[in-house]
């Protein structure tokens, strides 16, 4: 019979996810509202999806407030950050998982219109959601964590180019970041997924792009999203990776070891 693991220190932690109704996201609020912690759950499309979860884990004894925003507009994101805040408190945690491929374009095809929904979608919204969370972090001190890509590291597949580089981008914001906020107790760190079966697959990759990214696999089937809580619960817990600062933990099967 097997027991559920707890994290004591994440208990009463109000920590906001953004990108939360679906897919990886999806996976943290369930966890981190069963480990006891103040789950602002952002969305913004998946309105319905987004419902649905905050009454499961309402349903479940965890306690969830739900915010919406476009995650491509630092306005609207910075006003998540302070209505979570607000609800709750007090802010001790930001997971930036809000994100997307948008649309698979060769570089022979890119517009500046692409360019900008990309970077706006996967980069400005981590600047954004972060400023805006500093100031709440740096009373009691926190954690970020930043959701980037194995898409950071091996250029991406075809057509997803610039939303491997927008990760990459992530990938590097999260260790300047983690520098300057460290001297006030705020530990940043990120998660770089592989290919994990979600709603993102669903809507960017065909099953022939799923089937050659399996081939590449050496645990030999493709991820779930409940493969990468592990690593973000583990991030956040100042007990368990209080001395780690500035990594990017690799979740993939094995598709790529840096």
């Amino acid at each position: 019979m097997s027991t559920k693991l707890i994290i004591p220190d994440l208990s009463e932690k109000a920590v906001l996810i953004t990108g939360a109704s679906t897919g990886i996201g999806a996976a943290l609020a369930r966890e981190f509202a069963a480990q006891g912690a103040l789950v602002g759950l952002h969305y913004n499309a998946s309105v319905d999806a987004a419902k649905t979860l905050a009454e499961e884990i309402e349903a479940a004894g965890g306690q969830v407030h739900l915010v919406r925003g476009d995650a491509s507009k630092s306005g609207e994101m910075a006003r998540v950050v302070e209505e979570t805040a607000d609800a709750f408190g007090r802010l001790d945690g930001l997971v930036n998982n809000a994100g997307g491929m948008v649309a698979r374009v060769a570089y022979a095809e890119m517009t500046d219109e692409h360019y900008d929904a990309v970077m706006d979608l996967n980069a400005r919204s981590v600047l954004a959601a972060s400023t805006a969370a500093i100031p709440h972090l740096k009373k009691n001190g926190g954690f970020i964590i930043n959701t980037t890509s194995i898409a950071a590291r091996n250029g991406a597949s075809n057509g997803a180019g610039i939303y491997g580089s927008s990760k990459a981008f992530v990938s590097n914001v999260t260790r300047g970041m983690a520098k300057e906020l460290i001297p006030f107790g705020i530990r940043v760190n990120g998660v770089a997924p592989g290919t994990i079966t979600t709603p993102f697959h669903e809507r960017y990759s065909t099953p022939q792009h799923l089937q050659a990214a399996l081939a590449t696999i050496p645990q030999g089937r493709l991820g779930i999203a409940e493969d990468c809580v592990g690593a973000y619960l583990f991030l956040a817990s100042e007990k368990l990776s209080g001395y780690i600062i500035g990594q990017v933990i690799e979740v993939n099967g094995g598709q790529l070891m840096p």
